[in-house]
Order: structure tokens, then sequence, then C-alpha cells
């Protein structure tokens, strides 16, 4: 039997992506919706500045009756403005953020006002323009502007944004249920005795870190043995939206992922993919749950959910745009050609350049935890030069 050709890592993507829909939305308080999507488009309920403000502290003029001299005759403090208006030769003291007084178009700052008594004398070059110093109504927006599209994450600037804007509240897409299981035999629990050939179990532990800035609720399944019943059990009872496997995902004897997934009803979509590290990687469903089967090796774990679990979450959640974005970067060192496969190299970044870990085996965390990128060669990428421009995907 010929075995089908292994599947590029962007069509695996669009795949597992379309595979799943967007989770209803709620609406909660600004603090809680932090690092959502937003479920609809966030539109300004008030305009900012409301009315014109100072930028500086000094004296608000009007333009034309400079250079001066000014009769003082007030003061204007944010949340305490002056109700007056100022005439032909006429200043009010001013500071930043207060409301400009009626008759003033225009800011004198302190730093370039001598006072003698009730009489302000300009010393300096003064403003240059009509306005200068002042922060216009709607400056920054008006009310109806859409402020953050549907779609795009709720970044503390954007949470900031929708506050000034006059929300308290924001509709956004429940958190994912995420459910993770570690499969084998050979592992024991983080902190456990380990005797013979035993294992620590550290891809559990590494999925939730590595989700943690994700609206989740994560469900941990704990080990399971290699034994297809146990599996299967745990499989068809399963309540989350996603269902993360790590280990048993390629064709041994004890590799029961797919076996167990199929016996407990659900199927299988995809699997093996044209990727390094990662390419037992599987994707399928068992009633509504998305599942994913990762490899058991940690750094494969590890760039598998970089690449296809972060972004089945983002998706779900109403990211607009799910998928991991890379950047540039400049290559330190040669690289050789690639084969068929889209490989991800730990790498790190030093003086501006970015070099790729001598040893790139997929069970070596230590040059995981090291890293602060993946370097992207892409499928039968040719040889890379240093100075050569790469693409990567920063980790840390």
């Amino acid at each position: 039997m010929i075995p089908k050709p292994l599947l590029p890592v962007t069509e695996a993507q669009s795949r597992l992506l379309a595979l799943v829909a967007r989770v209803p939305s709620e609406t909660q308080p600004l603090r809680s919706a932090a690092g959502r999507w937003a479920a609809t488009d966030i539109l300004a309920r008030r305009t900012q500045p409301s009315t014109d403000l100072s930028a500086m502290d000094g004296y608000a003029i009007r333009f034309g009756d400079l250079p001066g001299p000014f009769a003082l005759i007030g003061e204007s403090a944010a949340g305490r403005p002056f109700f007056g208006i100022v005439g032909t030769g006429e200043t009010v003291r001013i500071f930043t953020g207060a409301a400009m007084p009626n008759g003033a178009d225009t800011v004198m700052v302190q730093e370039e006002a001598g006072r003698d008594g009730d009489i302000i004398n300009l010393t300096g070059e003064g403003p240059h323009r009509l306005g200068g110093n002042m922060r216009g109504k709607g400056l920054d927006f008006s009310t109806g502007d859409v402020l953050v599209r549907h779609g795009e994450r709720l970044t503390a600037a954007r949470i900031a944004l929708a506050a000034t804007a006059g929300h308290g509240t924001l509709a956004v897409n429940r958190p994912i249920r995420v459910a993770i299981a570690a499969t084998g035999d050979e592992l024991v629990p983080p902190g456990g005795q380990i005797t013979g050939a035993d294992l620590p179990e550290g891809n559990g532990a590494m999925l939730v870190a590595l989700l943690a800035d994700l609206p989740v609720e994560t469900i941990d399944l704990g080990i399971l043995p290699d034994r297809l019943d146990v599996m299967t059990a745990a499989f068809g009872q399963v309540d989350a939206d996603i269902l993360v496997t790590t280990g048993g995902a390629s064709v041994g004897d004890h590799d029961l992922v797919r076996p167990a997934l199929e016996a407990a009803g659900g199927s299988v979509d995809f699997w093996r993919i044209a990727l390094r590290p990662g390419k037992p990687m599987m994707a399928g469903r068992i009633g509504e749950t998305v599942v994913l089967g990762l490899p058991g090796n940690p750094v494969s774990a590890f760039v598998t959910a970089m690449l296809f679990l972060r972004p089945l979450i983002a998706a779900m959640a109403g990211a607009a745009n799910p998928l991991p974005v890379t950047t540039t970067a400049t290559l330190g060192e040669p690289l050789p050609a690639n084969d068929h496969r889209q490989d991800y190299l730990r790498a790190e970044s030093r003086d501006g350049r970015v070099f790729a870990s001598t040893i790139q085996d997929s069970s070596m965390l230590l040059t995981l935890a090291r890293a602060d990128c993946l370097i992207v060669r892409p499928p039968h990428a040719h040889a890379a030069a240093a100075g050569d421009m790469v693409q990567v995907l920063r980790i840390a």
C-alpha cells in the first residue's frame, strides 16, 4: 500500500480551522474581556475629547492678541473649567487636560510666560500657530466611529480605548474548554518517583503554560495508559470544545490514539504533516469536540501546538486572523538546503541576528527553553548564507 503524501502545513491549518465555528458570545466587564476577541464592532459612544482641551500647562489666549501683554482673569483645571469668556487682551491660567475657555483658541506654555501680578507677558517665542498646544474636540475619535473591529483581540490599549469611548462591558466569545490528556505507560506525573525507563510527563503542564494568555478553561485528563479500552472510554466521556492528546499518534503497536478515537465514535480528518518537528500530528472530531493528537516528543508537541492548537482556539474564540504571524530576521550562520518538509528550527537572537541551535532533535527541551524564535524553512528551500533574511516565528 502506497502511503498518502504528507499534508502541507498551510493546507493542514486550513482544514483544521474549517472543522470549527465560533463559540457563542457573552457580555463581560472590561477587566474580564481583556485577552478575548471582540464579538462585534466596538463603536464610540462619545467624542474624545468632548471639548477643546489644553495639551500643556500655561495660559489660554487668543492667538491674534500675541505678543500681549495679557490680563489674567481666571483659571481652568481638569474637571474645574472657567465659565467666563476670554476677551481681547485677556488670558486664563490653564493646566494640561483642562477645558479651553470660550474665546480662547491657543495656549501659551508657562515656560514662555512671565507673571507680574495679574499681567502675563510673553518671554519666549510663543505659539507659532492658531490652536497651538491644544487638543481639538474629536481629535482621538467621534461618536459612532468604529474603534475595534469584530474579531480583533482586546489588548490593554483597546480595553482603555473602549473604556474612554463609554463602554463598561463588551461582547466577547466565551472561553474555549480544552481537555488535555497525555498517553503512555512510561509516563509519571511531574515530581513523581522515576524508576527504570519511566519519564516525567511534562507536555500537559507545557501546554497549559502555552495557552495561559488565551481565553481557555483547561481540563486535566491526566495520563492515559496504553490500553485501547481505557483511552476509548476516556475519549467518549470528554465534555470539551477541544480534546488534545500528546503521544500515541503515530502507527506503532502502542500508538492507540487513532483507534481509540474511532472506537469512541470519532473520525480522523487528516494525519501526517509535511512538518519537522511534528509530522505525526492528527486532527479529527468526536461529536462536537475537535480532537488534536500531538506528538509525544515535547518539542514536537510545542511546535504543533503553536501552529495548530493556538490558532484553533483563537478561531473558535472569534479571532479574525487566528494563524500565527511570522516576521523576518537576519540569519547569523549558514543553513543547508531543506527537503520536502517545512522545518521549524529552534533559534536564538543575538546581536540582531538569529542562530539556529546546533542540534534540532525533537526530544531536546533545553534548546527549546533557550530559543526565542523558530526559523521557518519552507519545503525545498535552498541553502541559506549568513546575512540572508529568513522568516521567524517568535516564541518568547
